[in-house]
């Protein structure tokens, strides 16, 4: 198992882990859909399982996918994905929204 163990004992106004990514802003498709991906998996070890497969079968869909319609739709169910976990999500959410805005240039 990856990704980070947090024990808390006691205290107050405990936040738990604040993680700040700043990606660098993707400029061409390739360069968005690469962050996708790695934001994606670091989303993954803070997921259910059920949404860690949804997850999981999304970025294969992504990998197999021809450019048009079929990888727009799968960006968009990965941004679902995203939007659902909260806070958490949101680095995943922000990569889809670029990359889809490249791929419809």
């Amino acid at each position: 198992m990856s990704g980070d163990t947090v024990n808390m004992y006691g205290g107050e106004r405990n936040t738990g882990i604040v993680h700040h990514h700043a990606p660098v802003p993707a400029t061409t498709p390739e360069q968005a859909l690469a962050a996708v991906r790695e934001l994606a998996e670091a989303l993954r070890a803070q997921l259910p399982d059920a949404d860690r497969e949804a997850l999981d079968e999304g970025l294969a869909e992504l990998d197999g996918a021809a450019p048009g319609p079929s990888r727009r739709r799968t960006l968009l169910a990965l941004a679902g994905i995203a939007a659902t976990v909260g806070a958490v999500g949101q680095p995943l959410l922000d990569a889809v929204r670029a990359a889809l805005e490249l791929l419809a240039a």
